[in-house]
């Protein structure tokens, strides 16, 4: 391999070709075919509801060992009521205008406090039955509806839309039937303030190169544009969002942001070149992404097998202090049509095994006891996060509020008692959710000592600045997700049946 490449989408795909030919590829495809569980499917006619990171069996689980006293989700509840942000006397403060970045007057922080503060107290209305909280969480929704017209500042606004974008849809998501929440008006607000900004950076890349900006920014950018589709019932907006996880040619799509495989089964993580700090963020919202998206039918936690199984596995590692390998890669910087540059990332970073971000139950629970696999690093590093606190836990500046954390209590489950194929994926589906699984029962095991914590760095534009003005009404022509070219070839006479099956029909 050369000492350095660029970063292209197609260079990316080869190289990975390349790597998934190991020997450890093929132990690593028939585990997943052993062990393969069935997607939840959306509702006839448009999504399922609530249905972004928590279903209606979710809730009702976590309702009921919170009141069993069941191990570990007491824990994780006292988590969530200790929050400052999680009592119901907490009061809004509405902005007109949001302003993230350098050289405005930032105004972000009553944003995402006020975000958190409705997650929390809806999360904690049906974990522990108030209704106060309930009310607390639609009086913080509706003042924001009421007054937010536009997020604003230098390139950091495309950060600021894109993660509270998707923190606000799933704050909204667990009120959405209370009596007095204005859910068009919500609707409309996520629609022309929040996805706009994340649909256009998808689009354009705020005028940079696509390499410009790294993995998280991407992410940030999904997971908005899939959570307003989800809430909005938008099957464009999920085909998109979709479409650019599995495809992008960015750096947030999955195989660029995991562009090596190695033979001992981990995938390399793009910005573990970067920070620690980063790469945890990215991790997070791509399991996110993830989440979101099967709870509506759609399995990318899956995809390519299990790719980002691989990638999540390796930033657990090293940031447990683990040794892991880093190809040496450059990144082209700068304008479309003024300067250019580049930045090469020659090693993975340093890392303070005591920094933690609560991200890790949630995908460990996933691949350990949905689809029962072995992810030793994934179990190790969710069991030293617990029990997982969320904003206002991880340090006073924005980074300690970029997931809404609390998985413990929310995604601790038992292995799956039966298995299946995955619904198909690449389009949303249409058949009915079940209301249950075999999945939402049991008591869990994930649990640890109480961690020490250190804050993410705040995300920051990169050397182009502010590049280019992206139009708020951009909106990203994209073919939906169905009716892409696929590789071929050997890589899928490694994956599974039912994918083969998949990728052939695409």
């Amino acid at each position: 391999m050369h000492a350095t490449r660029h970063l292209s989408r197609h260079a990316l795909t080869r190289r990975t070709l390349l790597k998934a030919t190991g020997t450890a590829a093929v132990a690593a495809t028939a585990a997943t075919l052993t062990a393969t569980t069935a997607a939840p499917a959306a509702a006839v006619g448009g999504y399922a509801h609530p249905g972004l990171l928590h279903t209606r069996a979710d809730l009702a689980r976590m309702a009921a060992k919170v009141k069993a006293g069941a191990a570990p989700y007491t824990a994780g509840y006292a988590k969530l009521t200790a929050n400052r942000h999680a009592q119901s006397g907490w009061t809004a403060n509405p902005q007109a205008v949001v302003y993230r970045g350098s050289g405005t007057p930032q105004n972000y922080a009553t944003l995402y406090n006020d975000v958190h503060a409705a997650y929390q107290n809806a999360l904690r209305y049906h974990a522990g039955g108030d209704s106060a909280h309930a009310d607390t969480a639609v009086a913080i929704l509706n003042s924001w509806s009421a007054k937010l017209t536009s997020v604003q500042g230098s390139a950091d606004r495309f950060l600021a839309a894109g993660l509270y974008g998707y923190q606000f849809a799933n704050a909204a998501e667990l009120v959405r039937d209370h009596g007095d929440f204005e859910l068009g008006r919500f609707q409309e607000m996520l629609s022309k303030v929040f996805a706009p900004l994340s649909d256009g950076f998808l689009a354009k890349h705020n005028g940079a190169v696509v390499t410009n900006y790294w993995t998280n920014w991407d992410l940030t950018a999904v997971a908005c544009v899939l959570a307003t589709g989800i809430f909005c019932d938008d099957k464009a907006q999920v085909a998109r969002a979709v479409d650019y996880f599995k495809h992008g040619a960015g750096l947030g799509s999955v195989r660029n942001a995991i562009p090596v495989l190695h033979d001992d089964g981990l995938g390399e993580w793009l910005e573990a070149g970067r920070d620690q700090g980063h790469a945890l963020l990215g991790v997070g919202l791509m399991g996110t992404v993830c989440e979101m998206a099967w709870n509506q039918g759609v399995d990318l936690y899956g995809y390519d097998d299990s790719r980002f199984l691989k990638g999540a596995q390796y930033v657990a590692k090293w940031s447990m202090g683990g040794q892991v390998p880093y190809t040496p890669n450059t990144r082209r910087k700068g304008a479309v049509a003024g300067w250019s540059g580049s930045e090469t990332a020659s090693a993975a970073a340093g890392v303070d095994p005591a920094m933690t971000r609560p991200i890790w139950a949630m995908i460990a629970n996933h691949y350990t006891k949905r689809r029962g696999l072995s992810a030793t690093y994934l179990t190790q590093i969710a069991a030293k996060s617990a029990p997982e606190g969320g904003g206002g836990d991880y340090g006073p500046n924005s980074g300690g509020y970029d997931q809404l954390g609390f998985g413990t209590l929310a995604f601790t489950r038992d292995k799956a008692t039966t298995s299946a194929t995955p619904a198909p994926i690449g389009t949303p589906p249409s058949t009915p959710a079940p209301t249950a699984t075999a999945s939402g029962a049991g008591t869990g095991t994930d649990s640890g000592p109480r961690p020490q914590s250190a804050a993410t760095p705040s995300e920051s534009p990169d050397a182009t600045g502010d590049l280019a003005t992206t139009g708020s009404g951009d909106v990203i022509g994209w073919a939906a997700a169905a009716g892409l070219t696929t590789v071929a070839g050997g890589l899928l006479l490694m994956r599974r049946r039912d994918r083969v099956r998949r990728d052939a029909a695409e």
